[in-house]
């Protein structure tokens, strides 16, 4: 019999969420405009779900489906962006969550080559629900 780590102190409970704080480098943009492409985002739900998951069950977890994704606003190079995901339905196994890319600051160009604004209120780019599943507790 192998030990399995202790899960986190934090069990999985409804509204718990995890954010995460990312700037858009320009090699990341595919298209006129400097957009990004929507899988961009989608990466980005993955990282937040897997910090969501260690910290509730001692595990990164396996990331099993999306009941929805919606691509609501571009996301562009020079973006700077906050992600986040919120517990939504807790299984035995299964995580469903809700996740969210929020534009935080966009570039300005017309100002200037590196101008940048804050935005009041942040643009929500992406939206999605998903699922993750996790190992059995012990």
């Amino acid at each position: 019999m192998t030990d399995r780590p202790t899960p986190a102190s934090h069990p999985a409970q409804v509204g718990m969420g995890v954010t995460h704080a990312r700037y858009v480098p320009y090699a990341h943009a595919h298209y006129a405009g400097n957009l990004v492409d929507g899988a961009y985002g989608l990466g980005l739900f993955g990282d937040v779900a897997t910090e969501l998951c260690i910290r509730t069950d001692g595990d990164e977890g396996l990331f099993a489906s999306y009941s929805d994704v919606q691509f609501l606003a571009p996301v562009r190079a020079g973006d700077c962006l906050e992600v986040t995901a919120t517990l939504v339905r807790v299984g035995s196994r299964s995580r469903e969550m809700d996740f969210q890319v929020r534009v935080m600051a966009r570039g300005n160009p017309e100002r200037g080559a590196s101008a940048a604004d804050v935005l009041d209120p942040p643009v929500v780019a992406t939206t999605a629900r998903g699922t993750v599943v996790v190992p059995p507790s012990a």
